[in-house]
């Protein structure tokens, strides 16, 4: 394999003359193709937990046995239909999570997305607590924090939903212009959130800015902060607190503002887990309405093998742990591995985060779609450029997310050697078409 000299042990490439470019763009390709040559097949492109985080639920499989009571205590059979909101229990389980009311929770299956789904489409077809559907006004707006989440940004284009790009800050999103779009816009019905280690920079959103999305003015009576929780007990190192929307909400007296979304999709079994929507009185009443026609009561004997395998929050945030044992050294080998051969480089810069699932990788303006394009080539997949912008349109071609999750660490390792061998390259092509 070529040799390539280590980012922390060369000078800057900008700082370098045309001729030291070309010796290293040489140096560069004759170590890529050595990866091309290795016939690889390596992912980093969704945030999947890997079998052995899988395993650390197993347990829930028997968690619940045939001789174990199937009444809740609300006095229903769980293996019979009923309890549309889902049991209590349940409630207390999936509110202990995120600290709220259980009294404010529906527990749903086993998709979140699913959920902030149906949110969206009955709010097109429906409309909010009385209010016009928004199928039936001339144009419906969101508000979307970037770099975000994809698949929030996918729901929102299935359905016709203009998409506006809000700046997140190392705080959360830009509240003054959050606040301007939403007091000053009708059109503007909702904002995507992902309030804790935001997917995929891992901000935790401050206690001021949680306080000024809970106070917001919307222009239109059926604005709704829909507040993603995905990530609310994924710390990789010490807990860090993230402040109650809903309980700040309230103090306002604008609880009827915010929909919470919690799930256990990366907490038990990512296809088999179970997930709620917290809100208010006359949101879930208003919501009701509807699952009343959809379903009969989603699965309950799951929700009480949750119940008797996690038993609350606690027993919750000490199975994290185990999960943050696994996922650590993976974190920090991806991120050693950037230090080492990109710091000082002038290739990029990334973020450091404390729990969720995804480093964010920013490259030289112009250059993410070539690298995860190299990257693919070599054998690593890679989550594709401009996701996560709404429409697939990142401004500046610079934003890379890396999922350090699914693949072994042996695995994860060749995949990180031929990404910081990727973003050189393509750095380096792009300083030499100047």
């Amino acid at each position: 394999m070529g040799k390539i000299q280590k980012g922390r042990n060369m000078a800057s490439y900008s700082e370098m003359s045309k001729e030291e470019l070309l010796k290293e763009k040489q140096s560069l390709e004759e170590a890529y193709h050595q990866y091309e040559m290795r016939d690889l097949s390596l992912n980093m492109a969704r945030g999947k937990p890997s079998a052995a985080q899988l395993d650390l639920s197993n347990e829930l499989l028997t968690a619940l046995k045939p001789e174990d009571e199937m009444i809740s205590r609300e006095a229903l059979d769980i293996r019979n239909y009923g309890g549309l909101e889902g049991l209590q229990e349940a409630k207390e389980l999936l509110a202990s999570m995120i600290d709220e009311d259980p009294d404010n929770m529906i527990v749903y299956g086993n998709s979140s997305l699913n959920i902030m789904y149906d949110t969206v489409s009955r709010s097109m077809t429906h409309g909010v607590l009385g209010n016009t559907p928004w199928c039936k006004l001339p144009e419906v707006k969101f508000l979307c924090p970037v770099p975000g989440y994809d698949r929030h940004f996918a729901v929102t284009e299935h359905f016709g939903i203009t998409m506006i790009n809000i700046p997140m800050t190392d705080e959360g999103p830009d509240m003054d212009l959050v606040e301007k779009y939403v007091s000053e816009d009708e059109a503007v019905k909702g904002i995507w959130c992902v309030p804790k280690y935001s997917n995929p920079q891992g901000v935790v959103y401050s206690d001021e800015v949680v306080r000024r999305m809970a106070n917001l003015s919307p222009k239109a009576k059926d604005f709704r902060v829909y507040w993603d929780n995905a990530y609310c007990v994924h710390d990789l190192y010490e807990e860090i607190p993230l402040l109650s929307i809903m309980k700040e909400a309230k103090k306002a007296g604008k609880e009827d503002m915010i929909y919470e979304f919690v799930s256990t999709s990366k907490v038990s079994f990512s296809g088999a887990g179970i997930g709620g929507i917290c809100t208010s009185s006359a949101n879930k009443k208003d919501i009701l309405k509807s699952l009343t026609i959809q379903t009969i009561g989603f699965d309950k004997v799951n929700q009480m093998r949750h119940v008797k395998f996690f038993k609350d929050g606690d027993g919750v945030r000490a199975h994290m742990k185990k999960h943050a044992a696994l996922l650590r050294p993976k974190f920090e080998m991806v991120l050693n591995r950037l230090e080492e051969d990109l710091a000082g480089k002038d290739c990029g810069s990334w973020i450091t985060p404390k729990g969720g699932y995804f480093i964010t990788f920013e490259a030289k303006e112009g250059c993410a779609t070539r690298i995860i394009q190299l990257a693919k080539e070599a054998g690593v997949t890679m989550t594709g450029a401009g996701a996560p912008f709404p429409y697939h349109k990142d401004p500046k071609d610079s934003v890379i997310r890396i999922a350090p999750s699914l693949p072994t660490e042996e695995e994860l390792s060749a995949a990180a050697e031929i990404f910081t061998t990727c973003v050189r390259l393509a750095t380096v092509e792009k300083l030499l078409e100047v």
